[in-house]
């Protein structure tokens, strides 16, 4: 299935887009899409993100689906 993920921050920024189309498998998970994305950005060395579903913060292990608003967040500092 095609999934459209959006990219902010380091990861927009390696990737080249703030938004990029990913091929998974059927029962696909956020861990798979990640790791589609790192495999994309060539070795780059990328922050662990947040991943959000649907404006929901996502583990891992969850189940994403075709229709499903996919965002990358990096790790923010600030003061």
């Amino acid at each position: 299935m095609t999934l459209r993920v959006m990219l902010f921050a380091s990861w927009a920024d390696a990737l080249g887009a703030r938004s990029v189309e990913v091929e998974v498998g059927e029962g696909a998970t956020a861990g798979d899409v990640l790791a589609a994305l790192a495999a994309r950005a060539n070795g780059a060395p990328l922050p662990r993100p947040a991943l959000a579903i649907n404006r929901q913060l996502a583990r891992a292990g969850d189940p994403v689906r075709a229709a499903d608003e996919i965002a990358v967040i990096p790790p923010v500092a600030g003061g």
